[in-house]
């Protein structure tokens, strides 16, 4: 599923073969069920941002009923409001536009059907398939058994449907303190699926909710709002990750039980990166505990986190359709999600000059006061972006790493002696070296040759080393933020492996470089806006950006780990 020759116009058949929910709608089509409806939902819990584990499932389910010309709906999973806000809500709305998805309208919350839950649980109360139980959380799991001992039947489950109707009633109108009671559904105490040993339907919570303020004191568990909302909202495919799985015998007897529109509920693997937390709680310790400067930190796995830094919402798509849909999980390694950035970039991304550690170069027999304008072209990739004119003048800026003193064999940038070219201008040979007091390079003093300008005739004339550069007199002062991976290790969520999981985290995962020199016109970037920085990497403005003073993170570096891995596969 991980092969990088996977892409989107890959053949009908090979495409079908990366998603095996393909086949199961098909059947279902075939068959007449759902009337040939394909109608699925994207179900987020508003209690943090998304990330790219739920790119994948935003993709997969707004995909599908695209591919079968049906709906999707966005709908929240509100059901505890002690970690729910409003503010994650819309963080979650804006990841899916970023994604280029439209749900329609069709915006719905599971808090929308508390009234309709309620009166359901009171049916299943009054088909004695519900009971209200006093036992504690802690005696509640102690009864529910094990994988290999079968449960014990509460000494509250035989209670007659009018005590409980009335105790219901009465949790409903606040009576009992939390933990107090709790609705439980009364299924099979000896199952060997432990979701259906009784589960809880509700339970007392007097906080207020994000939207229904102090209405409810009660609140449905995940699992009984989950499948109902679903059969409200007429979904056909309920798709949900494989941890679900054991739940699905759950989902289907709810349903049954009230004998309602039952949709199917199928399971996928869900995404597993390297060297990244995908757990929602672990990425909340991260933010709480300072770790990184917020969810949209660009280090952060979040899809807010990787906007900012960059990444180009089609990168994401691409991704997603690589690594396929499948039953077993498994762990993909996060350069391929790099190759699918740097891919895109390749394509998409203007060309620039930035020179992020800077080394000052006085070109001694070219004239002072004079500068010229020199044709670039804006990439190589796409014959359609033009060129642009940078300005070239007697002292210019070159990365300090482009020059050796005392370099080794076959080094081929600046170096006493040596000729390099200047991209876009012309070839310089250095012939003098300026020290500092403490005996570190500050200048390195050269001659050019008029004749060798790039484009001329005579400009043709080999050498092996071309450096990029910025004119001193032309140049913007810039800050530029270097991100690498958050985690050194390559599963930082394994608890077992990793205890604490933050002591894995990457010293290096951050460099700020405050005194970098960009063309000018990198400082008229609008945030968002993604370029090369030729010879150093992607890179996206950033949103602390002025036009004095621009901002840039890096999005990807320029070395590819995954394309020399496909190839030697």
């Amino acid at each position: 599923m991980n092969d990088p020759k996977h892409r989107q116009d890959a053949p009908e058949a090979e495409r079908n073969a990366a998603n095996f929910i393909h086949p199961l709608i098909d059947e279902d089509n075939r068959s007449g069920r759902f009337g040939g409806r394909v109608h699925t939902r994207f179900p987020p819990e508003p209690n943090g941002y998304l990330h790219i584990g739920h790119a994948k499932s935003i993709c997969l389910n707004f995909g599908l009923a695209r591919r079968y010309g049906g709906q999707c709906n966005l709908r929240f999973d509100d059901t505890n409001p002690t970690r729910e806000e409003g503010r994650f809500v819309e963080a979650i709305r804006e990841d899916v536009r970023w994604l280029g998805f439209d749900w329609g309208g069709r915006e719905y919350f599971a808090s929308d059907y508390f009234g309709q839950l309620h009166d359901w649980a009171v049916e299943l109360i009054r088909a004695g398939k519900a009971y209200v139980d006093d036992l504690s959380a802690d005696a509640i799991r102690e009864y529910r058994g094990t994988l290999s001992e079968p449960g014990r039947d509460s000494p509250y489950r035989n209670r007659t449907v009018e005590k409980n109707l009335d105790l219901f009633r009465r949790m409903r109108a606040g009576e009992f303190a939390d933990g107090e009671r709790v609705l439980r559904a009364r299924i099979d105490m000896a199952s060997g699926n432990l979701n259906l040993r009784d589960p809880v339907l509700y339970r007392i919570l007097k906080a207020p909710h994000h939207r229904t303020g102090d209405t409810w004191c009660i609140y449905p568990m995940y699992d009984w709002a989950h499948g109902q909302s679903d059969s409200i909202e007429g979904v056909t495919h309920s798709i949900c990750t494989l941890e679900f799985e054991d739940h699905r015998p759950l989902y289907d007897w709810f349903l049954d039980a009230l004998g309602v529109h039952h949709p199917q509920q199928i399971e996928f693997a869900r995404l597993n990166l390297t060297h990244t937390v995908l757990s929602k709680r672990k990425l909340l310790a991260l933010v709480n505990n300072g770790h990184v400067a917020g969810w949209d930190d660009p280090r952060m796995p979040t899809l807010s986190g990787l906007r900012r830094r960059g990444v180009p919402p089609q990168s994401v798509h691409d991704f997603c359709e690589r690594i396929g849909v499948a039953r077993a999980n498994s762990t993909v390694d996060i350069a391929l999600f790099d190759h699918c950035v740097r891919d895109f970039m390749n394509r998409a991304a203007p060309r620039m000059m930035a020179v992020l550690r800077p080394l000052k170069v006085v070109i001694e027999n070219y004239p002072e006061g004079r500068s010229e304008e020199m044709v670039a072209e804006n990439n190589p990739e796409d014959p359609a972006a033009g060129t642009r004119t940078v300005s070239f003048s007697r002292e210019i800026f070159i990365e300090r790493e482009d020059f050796m003193e005392d370099p080794p064999k076959k080094y081929f940038r600046l170096a006493p002696g040596a000729e390099v070219r200047l991209k876009h201008a012309y070839i310089i040979r250095c012939e003098k070296v300026m020290k500092g007091a403490a005996g570190e390079v500050v200048e390195v003093l050269c001659r050019y040759d008029p004749e060798s300008k790039s484009g001329q005739a005579q400009g043709g004339r080999k050498v092996k080393g071309t450096l990029h550069w910025v004119s001193a007199a032309h140049a913007v002062r810039a800050e530029v933020r270097l991100y690498e991976h958050l985690f050194t290790v390559e599963n930082p969520g394994d608890e077992k492996a990793h205890p604490d999981f933050t002591a894995c985290l990457n010293p290096r995962s951050l460099e700020v470089l405050t005194d970098c020199r960009v063309e000018p016109g990198l400082a008229r970037a609008n945030p968002g806006d993604r370029f090369q920085f030729l010879r150093m990497g992607y890179f996206a403005a950033d949103r602390d950006s002025t036009e004095k003073a621009p901002v840039f993170n890096r999005t990807v570096t320029l070395r590819d780990t995954w394309a020399k891995i496909a190839r030697k596969g």
